[in-house]
């Protein structure tokens, strides 16, 4: 956009009402409940309201098709629900929805995205990247998640929108660390959303290809209604039984925890009670988060994932504030069972400015660590590491990962 003098008609503020993608973006910036979205857009975008002049006079959805890809109608329309309860308002004809440009030959140090999942797909000898993509994960709407394609770990493609939310979707924000399994001949996607009532879970959606998209498979989140929870993952133990594994968030119990819970056969619901699983103050190199201003101590738990090695060994992948910063660790279930007991390793995977990982194969069997780092937004990155496999613990191979 031109960079020329504030537009010479603006007015006092006036009083908010129904604001849609056919308003132009003089009518939002006036809107007391508008203005201050658009601007966080502008910001997230390099620009501020004096560099806007005649683009004034252009509604939102028209910024779609001038954009060149850095406004979506998804994220048009998650603004419109924002100032209107929740609500696409009845009445009008959104534009006709554009797809975000898929591009080509992206590296990881171009994609933002957090709590990254890998999936290798043998049957096209692809890998798929989901994570937590929307530019403003904390407090913007929810407009969904996307993926990213590739054959060699170092080009990709896209983005693809692995999930849009319909309409009357239950959670308008906060849509948090997709995982993506294949489960009897369909994929699944556990995921994490927030209520309006700002109770957090995950909820589990399906789709018949790893690109999706997705849609809701379970009614709302399968993990307790009144807990607040993230970061569920899929646990098939060696009996081919599904659990859930999730985190009890700290914001609810201080000392976060790690829970499991038995999933139906065909994941729609879980059965039985959660089974404890340990606190995040169990590791030694967990550590309280700092400034927080609570009668307790807060330990953090975040991402667990689950790892059976090629011994039978059962190790958990997960999250936490350490001595410097965010890190991540591993855990040892001394039974093989996802019930455990459950041990901690003295000194975390990985110390510092990272976290929330998981473990896949190559293509040639061998192993590999997705996490994202840095941990601040919006400058976090996936990080891919070869692995070294032992028979009960796992190793990072030092340096850039080689293929």
């Amino acid at each position: 956009m031109a960079v020329i003098r504030p537009h010479p008609h603006d007015k006092e503020p006036r009083v908010s009402t129904t604001l849609t993608g056919r308003n132009t973006l003089g009518d939002w910036l006036e809107d007391p409940t508008g203005g201050p979205l658009i601007r966080e857009l502008l910001t997230r975008l390099g620009q501020d309201v004096s560099h806007l002049g005649p683009a004034r006079v252009f509604s939102l959805n028209r910024l779609v098709e001038l954009s060149e890809g850095k406004i979506s109608q998804p994220l048009v329309d998650g603004l419109v629900r924002s100032v209107n309860g929740g609500r696409l308002v009845t009445g009008e004809e959104p534009a006709a929805a554009v797809p975000e440009p898929v591009r080509q030959g992206l590296t990881l140090d171009g994609i933002q995205i957090r709590d990254p999942f890998v999936l290798h797909d043998p049957s096209s000898s692809a890998y798929f990247l989901y994570g937590s993509t929307d530019p403003n994960i904390w407090d913007g709407p929810g407009i969904g998640f996307d993926t990213y394609r590739s054959t060699d770990l170092l080009h990709w493609e896209g983005p693809f929108a692995a999930f849009r939310p319909p309409a009357g979707f239950w959670s308008e924000g906060s849509f948090w660390a997709p995982e993506v399994h294949a489960y009897r001949d369909r994929w699944y996607m556990f995921a994490t959303f927030t209520a309006p009532d700002g109770y957090r879970g995950t909820q589990i959606l399906v789709g018949d290809t790893p690109q999706g998209p997705f849609s809701p498979w379970s009614e709302g989140a399968v993990t307790p209604r009144k807990w607040q929870c993230l970061d569920g993952t899929l646990h098939v133990d060696e009996a081919g039984a599904p659990w859930i594994v999730y985190c009890h968030e700290w914001t609810q119990i201080h000392d976060g925890a790690v829970f499991a819970q038995r999933l139906d056969e065909d994941l729609r619901h879980t059965t039985g009670t959660p089974v404890f699983l340990f606190n995040a103050s169990d590791a030694p190199w967990a550590e309280p988060l700092p400034g927080v201003s609570v009668k307790f101590p807060a330990y953090v738990t975040d991402g667990p994932f689950l790892f059976r090695l090629g011994s039978g060994h059962l190790v958990m992948l997960w999250s936490s504030h350490g001595e410097q910063g965010y890190a991540m660790g591993l855990a040892h279930s001394a039974s093989g069972l996802i019930t455990g007991p459950w041990t901690q390793e003295e000194h975390a995977l990985w110390p510092a400015d990272g976290g929330h990982g998981m473990v896949f194969r190559l293509g040639d069997g061998s192993l590999a660590l997705t996490l994202h780092q840095p941990n601040n937004t919006p400058d976090e990155r996936a990080v891919v590491r070869r692995l070294v496999e032992h028979d009960t613990t796992l190793t990072i191979e030092e340096g850039p990962m080689p293929l």
